[in-house]
């Protein structure tokens, strides 16, 4: 069933879950943020790529109840991989995007969650459970559900380079090239900020910052915030312009105005 052919009613019922799954996230992930017997494990034999029983817990958490609401779709998560599913729509999910500023009780990090079909992302949640903002675009919604209550989500207007606000996770971006690439629009930007994960794309939704340039991503990083973002008014698109949702480089803009000009600058 792809977006299309999503009835009104289907389309509540998928928003509805996908509350249900970043509740479920984020009655997980707050049980260990900040505990002193959290445990961190890395990934790789050689680096560090942190995983905590947390994002495994809220994954599974995610996971048994699309099993029971959504047994027909199909699940990409970054802890368990790829369920098959009959319905020609997938959950992407990230149980804990920013697991290193999890693992340091920096409240950034955040809960994604994206329905995506064959042409990408039509529906995203990015949660950041400490603070309780929700933030959620698509099929009709762009909204943020927090301490300030609930409040739409619009992107900001075009304003030149110089005077936008840039965001990235990484100094280093991604190979060395890909930083000489984000340096070049850094120089011409107003502010260069780093490190705040997927909480820099919802505060690119909320109309706070200008520009979020990354490289190295996966699917699950980036989808639900193509779709928060897209319903907020702004554009995400890799460095050529075209699709980002299956990761990789990724801009994302508050408009096409300045995504023309940092893509210029990306470009060499």
């Amino acid at each position: 069933m792809a977006r299309l052919t999503l009835s009104p009613d289907g389309r509540r019922s998928v928003i509805a879950t996908a509350h249900r799954i970043a509740d479920a996230a984020r009655r997980e992930t707050l049980a260990h943020f900040r505990s002193p017997t959290l445990t961190v494990e890395s990934k790789l034999a050689s680096g560090f790529d942190p995983v905590t029983a947390a994002d495994r817990a809220a994954e599974a958490a995610m996971r048994a109840i699309l099993a029971q609401e959504r047994p027909d779709d199909a699940i990409f998560g970054e802890e368990m991989g790829r369920s098959a599913g009959t319905s020609g729509l997938t959950w992407v999910l990230d149980p804990i995007d920013g697991t290193r500023a999890y693992m340091s009780g920096t409240p950034t990090w955040g809960v994604l969650i994206a329905l995506s079909d064959g042409d990408g992302p039509f529906l995203g949640v990015i949660d950041q459970p400490f603070i309780g903002e929700r933030f959620v675009g698509g099929l009709g919604l762009a909204e943020v559900r927090g301490p300030q209550g609930r409040q739409q989500l619009a992107t900001r207007p075009p304003r030149p380079l110089s005077d936008a606000v840039l965001f990235t996770t990484f100094p280093e971006v991604g190979t060395p090239e890909e930083g000489a690439a984000f340096r070049r629009v850094s120089a011409h930007a107003r502010l260069t900020r780093y490190g705040m994960d997927c909480y820099a794309y919802a505060l690119l939704a909320a109309g706070q910052i200008d520009l979020v340039i990354e490289a190295g991503l996966s699917a699950y990083d980036i989808q639900a915030p193509i779709a928060v973002i897209e319903a907020a008014g702004g554009i995400v698109t890799d460095w050529q312009g075209g699709p980002a949702h299956a990761g990789g480089r990724a801009i994302a803009a508050a408009n096409p105005a300045v995504h023309a000009e940092a893509l210029a600058l990306l470009a060499g």
